[in-house]
């Protein structure tokens, strides 16, 4: 029996970061691979764009350590390879109540992980990091080593020149329309259909689709997904004249998150000189296809915060620059990573839900997909954590005895 098209090993379906470093990670082990993206290469239309990431291993959760950590030497290999930084290294700051569940999840996780890690009072912020950042005094700070900063476009791009130095096969503006499971006992593998009308053959498949994931499952097995595409902004904030040098990258300025209604993160400045990144976890419900493209959220708790928190250093009236980002939710803000199963069984892995704070372990995401769809299992990491099957058992997932973290708003009209 003929198939028609080009035939591979595997098919990565979306070119964002979880799906490039499979790519990678795929071409590095001699398969045959091909990586198609719906938009342009390096679109700013979904999750993988933009100039910075955070990076930390302080997790309320205890399965995200080891995958940080590997992500961490995984970003090394690969800037050795290409030759080029992505990965801007500083410490990381935790904050928030101390009575705050997460906040004490985190400082417990670091204890059970062995991180090291000071739990610190207001005076003790204070003079750590030289009256730059202040905290109330019914709040804590967790200070640990590893933070820091990575570049999303440039990651994403290393990735890809990496997958095609490997042999891969890249193909841009190649809408997915589905994915069909062959028939044939012998050739087995799948079609995966475009909506152009080419048609391509692979042994395995895997789908890292980001917002567009629950879409793109749906038309191919009719199963939903609980994964919800947020639209969210990150702004950015002017560090007032004399100031700058204190809260830049390469000094001793961490990535920050603070705990609470509102989360909050942000990062040392860096891809824009005198301009803090500062931005509230959370955003609009929306289609991806239908998006609102702003405004943003409201910004009073944010202001607020500022001005409590860094001594008047930072312009609080407002940012001076904003982008436009997604998020792609589950319930739990857990990942999803598993078999698509069904007719297809271990042929087609899927990958998403990242929640806004996957981009970090991209490295180790790929790893895991590589691994899961040339061998059927993963080492060193939690599977059953983000299996599809726990939305099943339990509509929310995974059970967890402290706040959410993302803030969800109604788009006003």
């Amino acid at each position: 029996m003929e198939f028609p098209g080009e035939k591979f090993d595997v098919i990565v379906v979306g070119a964002g970061i979880m799906g490039s470093s499979a790519a990678y990670q795929l071409a590095k082990r001699g398969q045959k691979t091909l990586l198609l993206e719906q938009f342009d290469f390096l679109h700013h239309r979904g999750s993988s764009h933009g100039e910075s990431r955070t990076i930390r291993a302080t997790y309320p959760e205890d399965y995200y350590h080891p995958m940080v950590l590997e992500s961490c030497l995984l970003w090394e290999q690969a800037q050795s390879e290409i030759g080029y930084k992505v990965y801007f290294k500083a410490h990381q700051f935790d904050m928030g109540p101390s009575e705050n569940k997460s906040l004490r999840s985190v400082i417990a996780s670091c204890r059970k992980n062995s991180v090291p890690h000071q739990v610190l009072d207001c005076r003790q912020v204070l003079e750590k990091y030289s009256g730059r950042i202040e905290i109330p005094e019914n709040w804590v700070g967790v200070a640990t080593e590893l933070g820091g900063v990575i570049k999303p476009t440039k990651a994403v791009s290393m990735f890809q020149t990496l997958a095609i130095k490997n042999g891969a096969v890249l193909r841009d503006n190649m809408e997915v329309k589905t994915v069909l499971k062959v028939k044939d006992a012998v050739k087995g593998g799948v079609t995966v259909v475009t909506s152009n009308g080419e048609k391509f053959w692979g042994k395995k498949c895997v789908v890292t689709a980001g917002a567009w994931v629950g879409k793109l499952v749906k038309r191919i097995t009719g199963l939903e997904l609980p994964i919800q595409a947020v639209e969210t902004t990150v702004c950015y904030w002017r560090i007032k004249e004399g100031n700058e040098a204190d809260y830049a990258v390469g000094g001793d300025f961490p990535s920050f998150a603070s705990y609470g209604d509102p989360y909050i993160y942000g990062t040392p400045s860096l891809e824009y000189p005198g301009l803090i990144k500062i931005a509230l976890h959370g955003g609009y419900p929306c289609d991806p296809d239908r998006r609102p493209w702003g405004p943003g959220l409201l910004l009073d708790s944010l202001k607020e915060w500022i001005q409590g928190r860094f001594a008047g250093r930072v312009d609080s009236n407002g940012p001076v620059a904003t982008q436009l980002c997604m998020y792609s939710i589950t319930p739990d803000e857990d990942f999803v990573i598993d078999f698509l199963g069904g007719e297809f069984g271990e042929d087609v892995v899927v990958a998403g839900g990242f929640s806004g704070h996957g981009f970090k372990m991209a490295p180790a995401v790929g790893r895991i997909l590589a691994d899961l769809v040339l061998s059927g299992e993963a080492q060193g990491v939690e599977l059953q954590h983000f299996r599809i099957s726990r939305f099943k058992e339990n509509p929310k997932g995974n059970v967890k005895d402290y706040e959410d973290q993302v803030s969800f708003s109604v788009h006003p009209q």
